[in-house]
Order: structure tokens, then sequence, then C-alpha cells
């Protein structure tokens, strides 16, 4: 091979490198804006995810309109005790806890009133109105059913109508998202990626009695999914760093939301069940989309990974005790102003731009 023909294949591999190390390397879209109608706005999730939806919920109830708890405890539930610390109260009263000495949410309801007052979270009374979906597996051995009572209890306290509540309590489940697919585990167990086939589709009751008068789901999806940088929407690389999230998250559009403004349902997967671990089982399988797509719902899924040391997240959890927080003695992760509170909200508020 002459010179001139060497160095013209050296220059062809030297391109498809650099393009190659390019691609993997470059950044996901910035996420877009649909004019999303954020006054419709939904959220639920499993466990950590369940938690989270449950702070979520009650510090931005003044935008949202009902919330989807499986296997997840009450507001500031690792708060509950002052005499143990927030993980001591998360791994024991807000789990497993002994005897009886689970979540009290009378407790937490005054702690609630208190952080409203000070203007942490939204008013207590935007609750009265929102639609409640709670679930616990009676095979649950992660968070336990008396745990899970108290989420009932603390939205009755905050005025929520009992007419207004689904509690589903008497399914031999597992710690897990439910499903009819039989390619995931059996009901009754526990176990990754946590999803189970308990023969009917979790996401279908959740959405469908949050917003009531549903179209029947799609069986081939119109819309696409988009996947987008996470890392913009905090104040600092400070901040996304100890927030444990994912450089990228999700999103699914429905064809429809592109054309006219939608609503909004936010979903926070468990803990070992972010894109990292799992792949796309959680946003792609459970049946969110395909009822989404026939009813304008736009559906965001943001990703938390796992994170060893700084902070300390071997799970990959969202944060319901605090890891995330600058002050571990004073944590606020169950404020609007968390890291990850406030990042997801603004990625909400860049969905309702256009």
């Amino acid at each position: 091979m002459d010179i001139s023909k060497k160095i013209f294949v050296i220059t062809v591999i030297a391109f498809f490198s650099i393009a190659l190390c390019s691609g993997a390397s470059a950044k996901p879209n910035k996420l877009p804006g649909y004019g999303v109608d954020l006054s419709k706005t939904s959220v639920s999730g499993l466990s950590s995810g369940a938690f989270m939806t449950v702070q979520f919920h009650v510090a931005y109830s003044n935008m949202m309109v009902g919330a989807g708890v499986v296997a997840g405890g009450p507001y500031f539930c690792s708060g509950n005790y002052e005499d143990n610390s927030f993980m001591e109260n998360a791994l024991s009263t807000c789990m497993k806890p002994i005897g009886k000495m689970g979540p009290d949410s009378s407790i937490l309801y005054k702690k609630a009133k208190q952080f409203q007052k000070k203007g942490w979270i939204d008013k207590l009374s935007n609750l009265k109105d929102d639609k409640l979906y709670v679930f616990t597996g009676a095979n649950d051995k992660t968070v336990y059913s008396l745990v899970v009572d108290q989420t009932e209890k603390f939205y009755e306290l905050a005025g929520l109508k009992k007419d207004n509540i689904k509690f589903e309590k008497n399914i031999f489940a597992g710690h897990a998202m439910i499903t009819d697919n039989s390619d995931y585990s059996e009901c009754p167990k526990t176990g990754s990626p946590y999803i189970n086939d308990c023969d009917f589709i979790q996401s279908y009751d959740i959405l469908g009695h949050i917003y009531k008068d549903l179209n029947p789901p799609v069986k081939k999806l119109s819309g696409e999914f988009v996947q987008f940088d996470q890392t913009e929407f905090f104040k600092s690389k400070d901040d996304f760093n100890r927030s444990s999230m994912n450089e990228y998250g999700y999103l699914y559009v429905p064809d429809s939301c592109t054309k006219k403004s939608c609503k909004t349902h936010l979903v926070f997967h468990g803990c070992l069940q972010g894109v990292t671990v799992i792949g796309d089982k959680y946003f792609k399988t459970l049946g969110y989309n395909e009822l989404a797509d026939s009813n304008d719902i736009v559906v965001l899924y943001p990703q938390v990974k796992i994170s060893n040391l700084n902070p300390p997240n071997p799970d990959g959890c969202w944060d319901w005790w605090g890891y995330s927080a600058k002050d571990p003695q004073n944590p606020d992760f169950h404020k609007k102003s968390g890291v990850q509170m406030a990042a997801v909200m603004n990625m909400l508020q860049r969905l309702g731009t256009k």
C-alpha cells in the first residue's frame, strides 16, 4: 500500500473513531415544551417512588389532581419520631416496624401543617378534592401494610373525601408494581425487577381512578419516547451531584399532544428500578403509555441512579430520608426546595411551555 493510501485509511479510521466517541458521550436532547395543562397533573410510584409520590403530591398540591401510591407510607414518614434519626425511621418505622410502632399520621399531619405555615409546602386544603389510589400487597414483606394504612389516614386528616380514595389491599402480591404480563414474576414474589404478574394492569387502575371515564388503551402507540437531559434542571453542579439523579430521564408523548394541550402524569420508579438497573422495563412495559396515548396524557419518567458514596444511595432510591441534603441534620427532601423535588418540578414547568 503506498503512502497516500495509508494516509487515507488512517484518516477514515480516525474520523469514525471520533464520531463514535462523540456519539457515546453526547448529552441527550433538552426537554421540549409541549404546552401541557399543569393544573391537571398527577403522580404515582412504587416503594421509594411511592414515598416520593406522596411528598411531591403534598408539597405541590396547588397543581395536582391525584396520586397513586403503591407500597408507600405517609408524608414525611422518616421524620415521624424525633428520638430516631431519619434513617432509623425510614428503615424501621416506615418499612418494617416492630410490633405496632409504625408511623403515626396524626403526628405527621401536625408537622405538615407547620411546614405549610412556613411556606415549605402548598396549602393542605388543596388536597380535599384530589383522587387517591393506594395499594399494599397482602404478601409485601418490604413495606408492611400497617405502614401503608397510615397513608390513607394522613390524607383523611388532610380532608380528602372518602369517596375519592381507592384502597386495594386484598391481593396476595409481593413488593412490586403490578401487571398482567407473564414475563414478570409471579404475583406473591418480591424480587428484581419488582414488577409482578397479578392478572391486572395497575397503571390502568391508577389513571382510571384519578381521571375517570377514560378511553380504552391503544394497542399500538402513536407517539414517541423522548430521552432528555436532567442535569439542566438543577441550580448548580453540586446540587446535581448530591441529588443522585441520572444524567437523563424519559418522556412519552402521544401524537395528539404535539397538536393540543394535554394532561401530565409523573411516574417515580422504585429502588433498583432505574434505567441503569432494569433498562426500559419501568417506562415502557407497565401500561401507562397505552392508556395515556388514547387519553391525551404526557407521561414523565424522571430517573435516579445508584450512588455508593456521595451521596450514599446504593439501591438507586428516591430521597425520602435526606441523603441528598447539604445538612443531614436538617434535610429538605420533603420541601419544595429539596434538590430532587425542585428539579422534577422544573421539568414539569418546562413541559408547560410551548
